[in-house]
C-alpha cells in the first residue's frame, strides 16, 4: 500500500490550495469527499474529475454518476475507480468540478508517494495534511456564516431591520412636544409600559 499525497489548487488563485492523503487503494469517491471537506463545501452537488496532463488538458472523465451530457468516451464512476489505478505519471494531473451549474475547478497534483514503510498507519485516510489561503466561499457570506445565521435571519427577517432606525442626531416632528409629555411617560415606564423586565440591552 502507498500514500498518495495530492495538492488541490482552487483554479482561479494558485495561492490558495489543500494537501490531502489518500491510500492508493481507495476510490476516487473518498478523494472527492475530502477534497469538499478540505474546501468547507458541501456535498450534494453534481461532480466529476478529469484525467489531466501538465497543461491541464481534460481527458476521460471520472464521474460521480452519468449525467444528461455529451461524453466523449462513457465516464469511469468514482465508487468504483480505484485512484492507484490512474497514476501514471509520477506527478499525475487531475482536474475536478463540482456543482455544474457554479463550475467550481480544482487543479490536483500528485505531489508525493509515501511508501509503506514510511507512512503512518495510524492515521484513518483520507486526510487533510495542509491548508494554505483563504478558500472561496460557496455560498457567499450565509455560507461564511453558517445555517445558524441564516435561520435566524429567515425567522427574524433581518434584512428589514434596518428599516425604521433614523441616522443618529435626527429628530422626529413629536420632538418638540416630548417635554410636555415627560411626566407621562415616567408614569408609563414605572408601570412597565414600553420597557418590562424581559428586555435586554447588547
Amino acid at each position: 500500500m502507498a500514500i498518495l499525497k495530492f495538492r488541490v489548487y482552487w483554479e482561479e488563485d494558485d495561492a490558495i490550495y489543500r494537501d490531502v492523503l489518500v491510500k492508493h487503494t481507495q476510490s476516487f469517491f473518498a478523494l472527492h469527499e475530502i477534497i469538499l471537506k478540505a474546501y468547507e463545501f458541501d456535498q450534494i452537488h453534481s461532480a466529476t474529475f478529469y484525467r489531466s496532463n501538465d497543461i491541464w488538458k481534460r481527458g476521460r472523465e471520472i464521474s460521480k454518476e452519468v449525467y444528461e451530457k455529451e461524453y466523449v468516451a462513457p465516464p469511469l464512476m468514482m465508487s468504483e475507480t480505484l485512484i492507484g489505478t490512474e497514476i501514471i505519471d509520477t506527478n499525475q494531473h487531475f482536474i475536478y468540478v463540482y456543482d455544474f451549474a457554479k463550475t467550481w475547478t480544482f487543479l490536483i497534483e500528485l505531489i508525493q508517494v509515501i511508501k509503506n514503510a514510511d507512512a503512518d498507519l495510524t492515521l484513518e485516510y483520507p486526510i487533510i495534511s495542509r491548508t494554505e489561503g483563504v478558500g472561496p466561499m460557496q455560498y457567499g457570506s450565509k455560507g461564511l456564516l453558517g445555517k445558524n445565521f441564516a435561520d435566524i435571519e429567515e425567522k427574524y427577517d433581518l434584512s428589514e431591520a434596518k428599516e425604521g432606525f433614523g441616522e443618529e442626531g435626527e429628530e422626529s416632528d413629536n420632538d418638540s412636544d416630548a417635554d410636555d409629555d415627560d411626566d407621562s411617560e415616567d408614569s408609563e415606564s414605572e408601570d412597565g409600559g414600553f420597557l418590562d423586565d424581559s428586555f435586554e440591552a447588547y
